[in-house]
């Protein structure tokens, strides 16, 4: 199993349970819908990290379902951004530390302000990259909220 990641430390760090998965992936099919169906988990269970710019606040993670589209005026809105848009992917490894596919809303280089989208938390355990591709930890979604200090949010 590969080393542990800053995200599972954090949550070690903070008494946190989670199960962390091993799945094949490749580089074509990093998104949640595949990840989903490697671990044998319903895709709205196995929640996508988005990173994105605001006019406001120059960057925020949002944190949603699966098998949802980010609705980008509900996120500026949430926010309290005019208007957002999502990072380039040429710039995600430079401010998050994290690469497409791996992206964690834990253990970033750097805390941004991070919303998780509120049906998540009709889930009892929720699946999220630990920051790696080919890992996902299962966890507790108020235990998720608490670890990255998130806000819940309307965002779909």
């Amino acid at each position: 199993m590969s080393s542990k990641t800053n995200c599972c430390r954090i949550l070690d760090s903070l008494g946190i349970n989670y199960t962390l998965i091993e799945y094949e992936w490749d580089e074509n099919n990093l998104d949640a819908i595949t990840v989903a169906d490697k671990i044998g988990f319903l895709p709205e269970k196995v929640c996508k990290t988005l990173v994105l710019c605001g006019d406001i606040i120059p960057y925020f993670v949002v944190v949603i379902p699966g098998d949802q589209e980010l609705s980008l005026k509900k996120a500026a809105k949430a926010t309290g951004n005019k208007s957002c848009s999502m990072l380039p992917l040429k710039d995600l490894f430079a401010i998050t530390g994290y690469i497409r596919g791996g992206c964690s809303a834990i253990g970033m280089k750097k805390h941004f302000p991070t919303y998780i989208e509120e049906t998540i938390l009709l889930h009892d355990v929720i699946s999220v990259s630990p920051g790696q591709r080919g890992l996902q930890i299962l966890i507790n979604p108020y235990d998720f909220v608490h670890a990255s200090m998130a806000t819940i949010a309307n965002l779909i």
